[in-house]
């Protein structure tokens, strides 16, 4: 219901009294289930972000870093075929929309953390390293081209474009 209003109406322009009116509950009830407007937008975003830690733990390590990283962040990106449509709009939103790329900041925070915890724990250092945290940054830029690239080519498939972006990420500097 949100990402309708925002899409029709824009984020800014929707009020959270709109998005109470329009699923029929009162305000309060809506920030019952999301702290802030935004909110609504990225969804539970800490359990995913903890799903995410859980299955990279769940790697042996005899899985290369780079390939458990890879398919820990499909699996963190993947929604059922029938949600596709709306993941699109609300992806739209997640990267155009200046009051949402502002929040964004912090919430990519958040997922470059999950990443660098992963990658200084395989290599024994300390997360605040300059390679667990260069990484972390490396694989939400490839993590953001793909998304991009899905963005502006409605046929491509999400997963394939993650797959190739960290794969350019892991390989591409070793051929220039």
């Amino acid at each position: 219901m949100a990402i309708t209003l925002f899409v029709s109406n824009g984020f800014d322009e929707t009020s959270v009294e709109d998005i109470a009116l329009a699923a029929g509950v009162a305000r309060r009830t809506f920030f019952r289930y999301f702290p802030s407007k935004a909110d609504a937008v990225w969804g539970d975003f800490p359990a995913l972000l903890q799903q995410m830690r859980q299955r990279l733990a769940e790697f042996p390590d005899t899985v290369p870093t780079a390939e458990a990283l890879t398919t820990a962040t499909i699996e963190f990106n993947a929604v059922p075929t029938s949600e596709v449509d709306g993941h699109r709009r609300r992806m739209t939103l997640i990267l155009t929309v200046p009051t949402l790329l502002a929040d964004s900041t912090l919430r990519f925070v958040e997922w470059r953390t999950v990443v660098a915890d992963f990658v200084a724990r395989r290599l024994g250092r300390s997360p605040t390293d300059l390679l667990p945290v260069t990484i972390g940054y490396g694989a939400l830029g490839a993590s953001l081209a793909a998304y991009e690239r899905w963005l502006a080519e409605p046929d491509e498939d999400l997963a394939t474009l993650l797959r190739t972006s960290f794969g350019a990420l892991t390989d591409g500097l070793r051929g220039c």
